[in-house]
């Protein structure tokens, strides 16, 4: 099993072990967090697949379809991929990209 593997997997655990939390806040309803739990994780777990992007530097937020990405990029091309692969997941409505460009 390589790092990359171990990453998503740990990060889908993360994901389903804290999947109460925000419905029980009333966020939002628990089929919609459920969908965005879903989106959260294929798109961390795209970017561990891509060695173009440090899945590691880059935080990924869903909330009724639209992901946040935060953190930090090498350059401006890995910023761009990350924002390219968000926008191909599935159920994605929208992306607003925050990551920050280390000088």
């Amino acid at each position: 099993m390589t790092l990359r593997t171990s990453l998503a997997i740990l990060s889908t655990a993360i994901v389903l072990l804290t999947s109460a939390c925000a419905v029980q806040r009333g966020q939002e309803s628990v089929g919609a967090y459920v969908d965005d739990s879903g989106i959260t994780t294929l798109v961390k777990a795209r970017f561990v697949e891509n060695k173009q992007v440090d899945a590691g530097a880059i935080s990924v937020e869903t909330l009724k379809g639209t992901v946040m990405l935060s953190g930090f990029a090498k350059n401006a091309s890995e910023r761009s991929t990350a924002e390219s692969i968000a926008r191909g997941v599935k159920g994605v409505t929208a992306v607003k990209n925050e990551i920050a460009i280390r000088p």
